[in-house]
């Protein structure tokens, strides 16, 4: 399927994406007008102690209106690995590291709209070593057993789709 892109327009810059506006060509010869963010990418860590408690984050997500139990995430910075950025995150979000990261898959976030694409991470064999979080994050730390987390997961108490999403990849490894 060939879609030709005619022009591209910046509309926004912002601190954590950018908006243009595509006008493309579809195969039908017909022109239409597309919004498109641009995002740098991102990962989710799936954080497992132990005793087989994964460990969430509640976070105050504005554009929710309200406090979202998540998985650790974050967005890569300009040029860097997405393992890295990993090891990072959880670091500054749950005040562990961990000696083991296994990449369990990747996804876009919302590929109707947006460029971000997400690299999904398992860390296990976690220990206390803590960065300082950013500033603007208000973040609680909160451990669940594996079973419960799912059963959160099915009920629909779980809004985040990075965190549905990465739950659903290491479901396997996790609960057999």
């Amino acid at each position: 399927m060939q879609i030709d892109t005619i022009k591209s327009k910046a509309i926004f810059q912002g601190r954590a994406f950018n908006v243009r506006q595509d006008e493309i060509r579809l195969p039908n010869g017909r022109t239409t007008l597309l919004d498109i963010v641009d995002h740098k990418g991102a990962v989710t860590i799936l954080p497992v102690d132990e005793n087989n408690h994964i460990w969430f984050i509640q976070q105050y997500r504005h554009a929710a209106g309200k406090i979202i139990l998540e998985l650790p995430a974050g967005t890569l910075e300009e040029g860097e690995d997405p393992e890295t950025c990993a090891f990072r995150e959880i670091r500054e979000e749950i005040g562990m590291s961990a000696s083991k990261i296994e990449k369990i898959g990747e996804f876009y976030m919302a590929p109707g709209y947006s460029t971000e694409y997400l690299y999904a991470y398992l860390a296990t064999d976690l220990k206390p070593e803590p960065l300082p979080g950013d500033e603007d994050e208000l973040i609680k730390v909160e451990k669940i057993p594996t079973d419960k987390a799912y059963l959160l997961a099915k009920s629909g108490q779980i809004h985040d789709s990075k965190t549905l999403a990465t739950l659903l990849l290491a479901l396997g490894r996790l609960i057999g």
